[in-house]
């Protein structure tokens, strides 16, 4: 493996890492507002699907132009996750406090909408990836194997990182600034990534 793919494979982890700890406090916090029920569980799982699986559509779509160069679009779409992630509770909470008196199908539509944009925008990252490794090594089936394993690895990791030490020592807040950080880092690191590969 070349030191151009360990990095890759780091970055898509820590993205993973990222996105699993948004899910899990986005849906702590729809339950603080809205109360422990199977609607919030819905709302948030329905989007992050969603989302994930219309993002990956439009991931895949800008990823078919070969000048469009894909690395360099996946770092845009990481650093605008990580902004997004910064103010996330922040606008949850306030359009939780505007639509409580709302009938519940208006308040599950706003919440899905608003969980829906940022999920998009992870979607997308994967077909991108899979792109830019298949333009260096032309092998698909190995690109999509290997890259889905490692951003799999890093959710799964997150699901344990945040319950058991996130949660209890960053809280809610600190939790989403970290992910924020991390997408944000993962931004930078493969603009780096891409501008070492444009050298070589």
């Amino acid at each position: 493996m070349s030191r151009s793919d360990r990095s890759l494979f780091t970055l898509f982890a820590a993205s993973g890492f990222a996105a699993l700890v948004y899910q899990v406090v986005w849906q702590r916090s729809l339950f603080a507002i809205y109360g422990i029920n199977i609607e919030a569980v819905t709302v948030v799982v329905t989007a992050f699907m969603l989302g994930l699986g219309i993002g990956s559509l439009a991931g895949g779509a800008l990823s078919r132009n070969p000048h469009r160069p894909a690395l360099r679009t996946f770092a845009g779409i990481e650093i605008a996750i990580g902004v997004f992630g910064f103010f996330s509770l922040a606008l949850l909470h306030t359009v939780g406090e505007a639509t409580l008196r709302l009938p519940m199908m208006g308040t599950a539509c706003v919440t899905f909408l608003l969980v829906l944009v940022p999920t998009l925008l992870m979607g997308a990252t994967l077909p991108l990836l899979v792109a830019h490794r298949v333009r260096r090594s032309g092998n698909v089936g190995m690109s999509v194997g290997a890259l889905y394993c490692i951003n799999t690895l890093g959710s799964a990791l997150a699901c344990f990182a945040t319950v058991l030490w996130m949660m209890p020592a960053l809280g809610q807040s600190g939790s989403v600034v970290l992910a924020g950080v991390l997408n944000v880092s993962v931004g930078l690191g493969a603009l780096l990534l891409q501008r070492a590969e444009v050298a070589s």
